[in-house]
């Protein structure tokens, strides 16, 4: 019975197109959809789509050689399961019409209604709005991903699958609609991201702390990593594919994509040498693994900031969060936490930097939109407090919100694979393939 539960989803799913097609045309004559706009979006859309490949060789190379297709197939299938999702009703719940500020209504876009003609988003007029749910798409696929490196080398794969989609529906789609939606609880509080930082970063780092606490220590503690090649092929095509993440979130082709593209290089080149000499200074040799990782703690720490701030501000953002995330990484290892590639010193620690500094840098004069303030650093108090509180709650929520859903999903579908399949590795075990 339980085999034919997938092949009746799958059922479920070609059912619901037959029934409500999408193929509702809505005209607004005053909406003019700009050609550079467009076709800036759709270059960022396939931008940040790479990063997920990116993600799966970057963590790919880190794990032990019997992991290696495992840990990349858990980043690659949420480009599947978080695209079918959203789709039938996940952008609706992100981005359609608010529920007290906290949810959206998820009948608003059920089936991608309403998404041919010229409709589009509220706050990104010139782009279609089926556009702007395909970038938005994006992030939501790339954030289960994240999670992906606490809990490596010891979870099942059925399992990390309804987990994920647990995670998309209860955990992102709230987050997102709060800080995104002009109605949102977050955003009405003044609470900037102009990236992801709170809604993609912070909440994958919170959800991988609970995992790694929630499925305990693997039971082979050294750790070899199989091809470093790999991360640096993956940070390559992080940092390549972050300029449509961070630049595309500006909504257009204009000054504010190119000044979020500056922020973004910026500060991922100064997190990067930060995170070596850093290490110098600890008395470790300058490493590959070391240059990686501090160039995407970079990218995670800019990523809320990089529309808010001035470039010389972004060297800032990049060195703080680089030396941080370096001292949590370094603190987490003394400790019987099993975070397999460091998830949360990296992306939780680095979203939650730049999420403060965010609050310290911001100024109208970069951007006015939904600024109640400038930053701290100018001698304002208000947006740094908002932006604390709002870093407290996000943090709370997406922990315990991720422990609630582990537990869920354990009592579902077992989550942790046997000691004898850790030991013979997930590649074998849960896929009958090898390197």
């Amino acid at each position: 019975m339980k085999k034919l539960i997938p092949f009746g989803a799958l059922i479920f799913i070609v059912a619901l197109a037959l029934v409500f097609p999408s193929v509702k045309t809505v005209t607004i004559p005053n909406n003019k959809i700009d050609s550079g706009d467009t076709a800036w979006m759709l270059t960022a859309t396939a931008l940040v789509l790479i990063m997920t490949p990116g993600l799966a060789f970057f963590y790919g190379g880190m794990v032990t050689k019997k992991n290696v297709l495992s840990t990349m197939l858990q980043s690659f299938v949420c480009m599947g399961v978080i695209t079918v999702i959203w789709v039938i009703f996940g952008f609706s719940l992100a981005f359609g019409d608010s529920i007290g500020g906290v949810i959206g209504d998820p009948r608003t876009f059920f089936m991608m209604k309403g998404m041919l003609g010229n409709a589009t988003w509220k706050l990104a007029p010139t782009i279609p709005l089926v556009l702007f749910a395909m970038f938005q798409l994006k992030f939501a696929v790339i954030t289960p991903a994240l999670i992906t490196g606490a809990f490596a080398e010891r979870i099942r794969f059925n399992s990390y699958i309804i987990f994920i989609c647990l995670f998309c529906v209860f955990i992102y789609c709230p987050l997102a609609h709060s800080t995104w939606h002009p109605d949102g609880l977050l955003n009405k509080l003044g609470v900037l991201d102009f990236a992801g930082g709170t809604v993609v970063h912070m909440s994958a780092g919170w959800a991988a702390l609970a995992s790694a606490l929630y499925l305990k220590k693997r039971n082979e503690t050294v750790h070899s990593p199989a091809r470093i090649s790999y991360v640096l092929l993956g940070t390559g095509l992080l940092w390549f594919g972050w300029f449509g993440f961070n630049a595309g979130s500006a909504l257009g082709s204009g000054t504010l994509a190119a000044t979020a593209l500056a922020t973004t290089t910026t500060a991922s080149a100064a997190a990067a040498m930060a995170w070596i000499f850093f290490d110098i200074m600890c008395g470790k040799k300058p490493s590959v693994m070391g240059a990686c990782i501090g160039a995407v703690v970079g990218l995670v720490a800019i990523t809320p900031a990089s529309g808010f701030i001035t470039i010389s501000h972004s060297l800032i953002v990049g060195i703080v969060a680089a030396c941080v995330s370096n001292l949590v990484v370094l603190w987490r290892s003394k400790t019987s936490i099993d975070d397999t590639l460091d998830v949360f010193p990296c992306h939780g620690v680095g979203g939650m930097v730049g999420m403060l500094l965010t609050g310290v840098f911001a100024h109208k004069n970069v951007n006015s939109g939904n600024l109640t303030g400038n930053g701290l650093f100018y001698g304002e108090t208000h947006l740094f407090y908002v932006h604390i509180i709002a870093l407290v709650a996000v943090s709370a929520f997406a922990f315990f919100g991720s422990l609630l859903l582990l537990k869920i999903t354990d009592s579902i579908s077992r989550l942790r694979v046997s000691a004898d399949e850790e030991i013979a590795g997930l590649d074998i075990t849960q896929h009958d393939e090898g390197l």
